[in-house]
């Protein structure tokens, strides 16, 4: 195989070996689920065999089989060096010198603009955490558990304490929720070991959730934002029809689980209230007993100890549970209108393979900055900057924004900024379009 004239057989995964010269179109022939090639600073490699050894998960890595992924590569690795050590063995070959950087219609200017703004930043130091800033959010969640149990143990169980204190210990469960997305982003520590560890410190004993389970299924979304098929933050089992292509093509098919057109109107009956509490918490659980996640597992138990330890001598076993499924129900509807007011209204459609900057630009858009703003939010109000460089400490988001806005007004992309209330409301209103355009394909076409 090879290009250019070059005729060499490529080398054998494992080898080392770079043996082969390949066009972009040899390489786009392997994105099967048991051929899988990438392209990384121009070198081909082989990961058919190693996906499932990928520590992030096979499928993030392999959403970008037959394609480049050096942007991703250098999005998401934050010792490269470090990585070449798994890249190597998996080297077949590089492209023909005359091929382009990138593949398909992807803008060289583009690109090369945005590794420089990349650059740029790290060599501002945004890349650097500020480590107080991390303890002073981990201290006032802590401080707001405890503030609860003494306010419960000085004042009693009664119904005005007990909704005061579930908002409270909902208010403690959505920052440390923001927390972990820190570490599990490897933006707080610069060893990645350190960041993993208490990562799942975080989701674990603070949340009773899991780490494996939320890096396998978060970058995914951060690879392939709104993509369907790929992105598993738009995988609506059917219950909604998201975006203007897949209602569309629902409706031609006659598809018809739900009354699509109905779907901004059960939206609060069903996501905010359900998604934590019923679909989370099981999916969670089922993904460390199948899994056999024994780590994760043990550090989400130590949540449960905690939890009924102090909650048990106060609202009894039954009453424990209805805490905190009601404390994760209200948690739910915090979690659920922040995520995708940044989401949810903006493009939805299948795989077109396209930059990271453009990529990431028509599937996220940002909500105003304020003190109230980056603390509601944990900073997820800088959902552009976040998706753009998911390594960066948040607290860096807005020092970035500027020169992020400039490039993208430079390339005519646009860069979308609401007001905290128009966010909300056009996650709503998105819902109401695409149920609408799916009816209509249904009676009409």
């Amino acid at each position: 195989m090879g290009g250019g004239g070059q005729q060499t057989e490529p080398a054998e995964p494992g080898s080392g070996k770079a043996a082969g010269v390949y066009t972009w179109e040899e390489v786009q022939k392997h994105r099967n689920r048991n051929d899988q090639w990438l392209v990384v600073n121009r070198k081909v490699y082989n990961i058919s065999q190693w996906v499932k050894r990928h520590p992030g998960g096979s499928r993030v890595i392999g959403h970008f089989a037959g394609e480049d992924a050096t942007e991703v590569f250098a999005a998401f690795h934050p010792d490269q060096k470090f990585v070449q050590k798994f890249l190597k063995p998996l080297l077949i070959g590089e492209l023909v010198a005359a091929e382009p950087n990138q593949d398909g219609n992807k803008s060289a200017e583009l690109i090369e603009e945005f590794d420089r703004l990349r650059e740029q930043a790290e060599k501002r130091g945004l890349f650097q955490a500020r480590p107080l800033f991390f303890c002073l959010h981990l201290v006032h969640i802590v401080l707001l558990e405890a503030l609860v149990f003494l306010l419960l143990s000085h004042w009693g169980t009664s119904w005005t304490m007990t909704l005061l204190c579930s908002a409270l210990l909902a208010t403690a469960q959505s920052q440390a929720g923001w927390l972990q997305h820190d570490f599990g982003h490897l933006s707080v520590f610069k060893k990645s070991k350190w960041n993993h560890l208490v990562h799942k410190f975080v989701i674990g004993h603070l949340k009773g959730a899991s780490a494996n389970w939320w890096n396998h299924r978060h970058f995914q979304h951060h690879a392939k934002p709104n993509i369907f098929k790929k992105d598993p933050d738009i995988n609506m089992m059917d219950i909604f029809v998201l975006g203007n292509t897949q209602p569309v093509e629902y409706g031609i098919k006659k598809i018809k689980h739900y009354p699509y057109n109905y779907q901004h109107h059960y939206f609060f009956l069903v996501a905010p209230p359900l998604l934590i509490p019923v679909f989370y918490n099981y999916n969670i659980m089922k993904t460390m007993f199948t899994r056999r996640d024994w780590v994760d597992l043990a550090w989400a138990s130590t949540y449960y100890i905690r939890y009924f330890y102090c909650f048990v001598p106060l609202y009894g076993v039954f009453g424990s549970l209805a805490l905190m499924m009601f404390v994760r129900f209200l948690e739910s509807h915090w979690f659920v209108w922040v995520t995708q007011m940044s989401h949810l209204p903006k493009e939805i459609d299948h795989e077109r393979r396209q930059d990271w900057l453009t990529m990431q630009l028509q599937a996220t858009c940002n909500i105003e900055q304020s003190f109230f703003n980056d603390w509601f939010s944990g900073h997820l109000n800088f959902q552009i900057e976040h998706h753009l460089f998911p390594r960066m400490p948040r607290h860096n988001y807005q020092l970035v924004a500027p020169q992020v806005r400039e490039l993208c007004e430079k390339h005519g992309i646009p860069y979308e900024t609401k007001t905290l209330w128009q966010g909300m409301v056009d996650v709503v209103r998105s819902l109401k379009t695409s149920g609408e355009l799916w009816l209509d394909a249904y009676l009409h076409k």
